[in-house]
């Protein structure tokens, strides 16, 4: 499969038959999130083809990313920093309430915005060297991406709270064992080989699972009105 998304350079999409593997692409700013891959994230996942079963995030180089790219932080006033923030709160909505389950390719550096990411996805699998953090409260920041209610939601209030002010670190099997994903493996590529798996589940199946997931009492989301049109 050959489509052209224009999407960024920040990121690269590859295929794997039908399911479309979006591959974070700074790695020597273990890619950090700027404006324009988050922007080209949510494009992204606003225009798949009808064709898609699954997708899998993925990243380039020893880590699957940092968080906010800290030299494009700048002073906002509130109005400008709210707009900031459901920029970030509208591209990950796009995952998760979206029209195909998505996988999550976890390494290395899982931090900050990059957890919030992580969060957004149906199912996280991660390898030997993926570690987590919420360093923003370390920082003078605050989560904006929405982790205030993904995270807590996959591993609890205390843990999260624990995190934010204490700068603890998570490896990959605290991770699991918190609930930050739901398999730790030796290979990385397994996550594509496991989301072609969940992509010949019937397609509604598929969006029978997402949709309730998000419905369930531990996620009180209201979902978007977009996320209502299912494909059939």
């Amino acid at each position: 499969m050959s489509i052209s998304l224009n999407l960024p350079d920040t990121l690269a999409l590859t295929w794997a038959g039908d399911v479309a593997v979006l591959t974070l692409n700074r790695p020597a700013k273990r890619n950090a999130l700027n404006d324009e891959t988050v922007l080209g994230i949510e494009h992204f996942f606003t225009h798949l083809p009808d064709d898609v079963r699954a997708a899998v995030l993925a990243a380039e180089g020893d880590h699957f990313c940092a968080g906010l790219d800290l030299s494009e932080l700048a002073e906002r006033d509130a109005l400008a920093g709210l707009q900031h923030s459901r920029m970030w709160h509208r591209a990950f909505e796009a995952i998760e309430f979206g029209p195909v389950p998505v996988v999550a390719a976890l390494k290395g550096a899982v931090v900050g915005g990059g957890l919030e990411l992580a969060a957004a996805a149906h199912v996280r699998v991660a390898d030997q060297t993926t570690f987590y953090a919420l360093p923003e409260g370390m920082r003078g920041l605050f989560v904006g991406g929405g982790a205030s209610v993904r995270v807590p939601r996959l591993m609890g209030v205390a843990r999260m709270s624990d995190l934010m002010l204490t700068g603890r670190r998570y490896d990959a099997a605290e991770g699991m064992a918190a609930g930050l994903s739901q398999y730790v493996v030796d290979e990385e590529a397994r996550s594509t080989r496991r989301s072609r798996s969940r992509s010949r589940s019937p397609p509604m199946h598929r969006r029978a699972t997402t949709r309730s997931s998000t419905h369930s009492p531990a996620s009180p989301r209201r979902i978007p009105a977009r996320a209502t049109s299912w494909r059939r």
